[in-house]
């Protein structure tokens, strides 16, 4: 257990985390974060697909009239500017005018925004049948890049949060993301996916598969490696990912993918390779030099995803927060407790800048300051901690 000034610090980061949603609103929803030149130039002050969403989880039950009509606004905001074809955009202008869908397709958004249309949904916060046309569209764009036997999503490669990994095919962040939604909505297939996604993405059980094209693709997987302790990052036909996926990892464990072994197999793995300290936590355990057989140019463009740095083992403390959740619900109160605090720690650098990331190795901060989802996925783990609740029912 902390003692009195952990507690006491722990509290001073959940006031100064509702300050700063609070401080992010705008009429029409959360900015990804806090309006200074940078992020204006960067467009971080639009309402993002995936950090709105994880936001609205945050602010939807926070008791915080402000917060609770912003969560609705979000939502609206995102769902008026979807595509004809059911897609959410990636993100959209605060006013109304503008909506993007990166370049090769952003399919986390749409996800996020029905994880987090049904979280406000439940709470009572809104009609039962609010959004109900945008909820069908969307669900019948994913159903369309569904493989109609593997029962999960495909995807190119750099199109969800993790935009210059060059993870692709069958990818365990965003199917992690697709079974939630299967059972929030009780959509057709989900035991197919629960059941593809362990033998695809941990091609290193005893059983096999009985469909032929998923016992190549798991002999495929397998060659020339070892049990990592942790579900592939991805697979397709000629790749897979072995790097050490965290926040995929962890969602899998959140989400109910990964049994009680697997997910104390992920725990121990990320524990081991100190991915949480002295804050959590680096989102990829190994991470990939250019010379790697997965390198891409992209990768190194501004320099940005170099070894250690931003999605290729940067420190991400949003993700921390849903680390913290992982090992609540794992029922690991005093390994949650204690990176609750170390979570706070990080938001607290440099004045309480709710930094974006920090350098994996130097802890340098990089990014944009004032990251709205740093503050929600804080209070979500500060919810879990206390009340012992599940992902489902944050």
């Amino acid at each position: 257990m902390p003692d009195q000034a952990d507690s006491s610090f722990v509290a001073r980061c959940a006031q100064a985390s509702l300050a700063l949603l609070e401080a992010n609103l705008t009429p029409h929803g959360i900015l990804a974060a806090s309006r200074t030149d940078a992020a204006i130039a960067r467009r971080y002050t639009r309402i993002f697909g995936r950090d709105a969403a994880i936001c609205v989880l945050a602010m939807s039950g926070s008791g915080v009239p402000a917060l609770e009509d912003g969560a609705v606004a979000s939502l609206d905001a995102l769902a008026s500017q979807q595509a004809a074809n059911g897609q959410i955009p990636k993100y959209v202008d605060p006013e109304g005018q503008d909506a993007d869908f990166w370049y090769l397709g952003c399919i986390d958004a749409t996800l996020w925004w029905l994880i987090a249309v049904d979280h406000v949904r439940r709470r009572g916060g809104v009609d039962a049948t609010r959004w109900d046309d945008n909820i069908q569209r969307a669900i019948a764009w994913l159903l369309a890049q569904e493989h109609q036997h593997f029962r999960l999503l495909q995807q190119n490669e750099a199109s969800d949060w993790a935009d210059i990994m060059p993870r692709s095919g069958y990818v365990l962040y965003t199917n992690a993301l697709w079974f939630d939604v299967k059972r929030r909505f009780g959509l057709a297939h989900a035991q197919e996916t629960l059941h593809h996604f362990n033998h695809l993405f941990n091609p290193f059980q005893r059983d096999l598969p009985q469909y032929h094209r998923a016992r190549l693709l798991r002999h495929y997987a397998r060659r020339g490696r070892r049990d990592p302790g942790m579900f592939l990052s991805f697979v397709n036909l000629s790749f897979v990912g072995d790097e050490g996926d965290v926040f995929g990892n962890v969602l899998a464990v959140l989400t109910g993918l990964a049994d009680e072994s697997m997910s104390h197999s992920i725990a121990h793995a990320i524990d081991a390779a100190n991915a949480a300290d002295p804050w959590p936590v680096r989102v990829t355990l190994h991470p990939m030099a250019p010379t790697h057989g997965l390198w891409r140019a992209y990768m190194g463009r501004h320099r940005q995803n170099l070894v250690h740095q931003y999605h290729n083992g940067g420190l991400w403390p949003f993700v921390g927060g849903f680390w913290v959740m992982a090992l609540a619900q794992l029922g690991l109160k005093d390994e949650a407790r204690a990176a609750l605090e170390r979570l706070a720690q990080a938001n607290a650098q440099d004045d309480w800048r709710f930094t974006e990331w920090f350098h994996g190795k130097t802890l340098v901060p990089m990014g944009m300051a004032g990251q709205s989802w740093n503050a929600a996925t804080f209070l979500l783990a500060q919810r879990a901690v206390d009340a012992g609740a599940q992902f489902q029912d944050l």
